[in-house]
């Protein structure tokens, strides 16, 4: 058996235990930590197929943006896993539906691809995950829906923004050009004042058990 057959088997089965860890597990933030060890064992999956674009978007994207956000989400919010697990049953047949259904719409693409002969398989199959061949289909076949997606990206990103932004009595709002303006000179004032020095004695400031003096108001 040669040495990159033995990385695929002990990756594929770090992935389903961590697949199977993500669901069973009761503590949502060992489930998004599971879910990110799958995350790398596909990716790297994917490097011994030769699609090193597919790993290198996998661990940029979902592991590097997603999954931290999902973390931070996670242990920001406050969550009641009693509450969480009352309805688990109720929701447990349809969710076995949907997972069955899946299953038989995966097992119906992979089993069409081993059943083809290899005499059928294109010979650019080899190169279609690599990040050259597929940098050359979007930068020439495909350069206007790439070039309208960045668009359609970009519009996302400022209507975002400018919905976060907007002027709420419900949130805290700040005006960025105004923020942008400030100095240290109108945050920070230092005052130059007269030092004083007080007594704690019978005659000035009070009575010597603490009590004030006669002309002063406790």
């Amino acid at each position: 058996m040669e040495f990159k057959t033995v990385l695929f088997y002990v990756f594929a089965v770090i992935l389903v235990i961590a697949a199977v860890r993500v669901i069973t597990a009761r503590n949502p933030v060992h489930a998004a930590l599971f879910l990110v060890l799958s995350f790398f064992s596909a990716a790297g999956i994917w490097m011994l197929l030769k699609a090193e674009f597919l790993a290198i978007v996998l661990v940029l994207v979902y592991v590097g943006a997603v999954m931290v956000l999902f973390l931070f989400v996670v242990m920001m919010l406050d969550i009641n896993m009693d509450k969480m697990r009352e309805g688990f049953w109720g929701y447990f047949p349809l969710a076995a539906t949907i997972g069955v259904i899946i299953v038989l719409e995966m097992a119906a693409v992979l089993l069409r691809s081993f059943w083809t002969p290899e005499s059928q398989v294109p010979a650019a199959a080899d190169t279609i995950g690599q990040t050259k061949p597929l940098g050359k289909l979007i930068y020439t076949e495909y350069v206007y829906a790439f070039e309208i997606a960045a668009v359609i990206l970009l519009v996302a990103i400022v209507a975002a923004v400018a919905l976060t932004l907007r002027k709420r009595k419900d949130s805290k709002y700040f005006d960025p050009a105004q923020a942008v303006k400030v100095k240290a000179s109108d945050r920070v004032r230092l005052v130059s004042m007269k030092a004083e020095s007080t007594r704690n004695n019978g005659t000035e400031g009070g009575t010597g058990d603490g009590t004030p003096a006669s002309g002063q108001q406790s």
